[in-house]
């Protein structure tokens, strides 16, 4: 830690288009912010529905301006601390200031329902499945990724059949890739329907939480709701649809591209995925975080990005997962060390 002050000199530059803020950090005292190798910058976005960008001594941040002022007021916090305590660890200092500005807007910022259904209202659970319902009422694209339980896929289904019953759309397509087809799938015994039926089940399953049996079966044979493996989107224009590919981290680039490429008029994508979790033979064929990066400049393409505080499942699944987070970062920090 530098013995300088950190001082943070302006917010600037407000683009209300993008959502777009740039915080200017004193060239003495960026490296106490963003942190080594730029590491304090996968910790804002790990905590926060936002962008982060480093640019010379600029922060700049992407997202809604309530989780911008949160981020603002956590640096500006963590500079006061440092003026108190040259010796405290900066990181650990940004983590809690961070933590509890969250806390803070989470107590005063009134949750908000999906959808009024035959059978539940859907809310969010944090601030990070708010931001995720918010971005699926106004984005065109919503990239969501993150760990089992985090609520990406019921979320996703909850907010398509919310917009369908208020007919902002005329239907409902729900997608997955089916990555054993050329493989393993014609050993299934029955026709096509019956052999992609278990891929596609969680989805089904989210249906019939959020809607009776005799409404999802009469929407499906209306087409309203269409359930279609990934290949079944090759060729297609999706128009006034609510579209969602789960399960994207079993996707090829290739076939991300397709899909995203069948967007419509009067359109909405999620795309749905776990990086951590993919099932392709090589896991740098999944082509979900390469979309995620290629496209991340796109204005009414927005990145969710959930991790274990928003899993809502049984607390034993926030252990699991917490407890493989740490064996894989123990893992890389040996791979690191030994390439040294």
């Amino acid at each position: 830690m530098s013995n300088k002050k950190i001082k943070l000199v302006s917010s600037l530059q407000e683009n209300t288009t993008q959502n777009t803020e740039v915080f200017e950090i004193d060239n003495f005292q960026a490296i106490d912010i963003f942190g080594i190798n730029n590491k304090n910058l996968q910790l804002f976005e790990d905590r926060l529905p936002i962008q982060v960008y480093q640019k010379g001594n600029q922060l700049i941040v992407k997202g809604d301006k309530r989780y911008r002022k949160i981020l603002f007021d956590a640096i500006s916090k963590t500079i006061n601390d440092q003026k108190k305590d040259l010796n405290k660890d900066t990181k650990n200092q940004m983590i809690e200031n961070l933590d509890t500005q969250i806390l803070q807007s989470e107590s005063t910022n009134q949750k908000f329902s999906v959808l009024e259904t035959e059978k539940q209202n859907v809310i969010g659970k944090s601030i990070m499945q708010n931001h995720y319902i918010g971005a699926m009422n106004k984005n065109k694209i919503i990239f969501a990724t993150g760990p089992a339980g985090t609520g990406k896929t019921f979320l996703a289904v909850a907010a398509a059949v919310s917009q369908l019953m208020k007919n902002k759309f005329n239907k409902i397509i729900l997608s997955r890739p089916a990555i054993e087809a050329g493989e393993r799938l014609g050993f299934l015994p029955g026709d096509l329907k019956e052999k992609v039926d278990p891929y596609l089940r969680p989805l089904f399953d989210s249906l019939y939480d959020l809607l009776s049996s005799e409404t999802v079966d009469r929407m499906i044979f209306n087409n309203e709701i269409e359930i279609a493996p990934l290949a079944f989107m090759r060729g297609r224009t999706l128009n006034n649809a609510f579209v969602i590919l789960d399960e994207a981290q079993n996707a090829t680039h290739t076939q991300i591209k397709m899909f995203l490429t069948r967007f419509g008029k009067n359109s909405r994508m999620v795309v749905t995925g776990d990086p951590s979790q993919t099932d392709l033979v090589k896991r740098e064929d999944s082509g979900l975080v390469d979309s995620i990066n290629i496209l991340k400049n796109i204005n009414d393409i927005e990145n969710i990005k959930f991790n274990s505080k928003d899993i809502v499942r049984d607390e034993m699944v926030t252990k699991i997962i917490n407890s493989y987070e740490e064996n894989d970062r123990n893992k890389n920090f040996i791979d690191e060390f030994s390439q040294e």
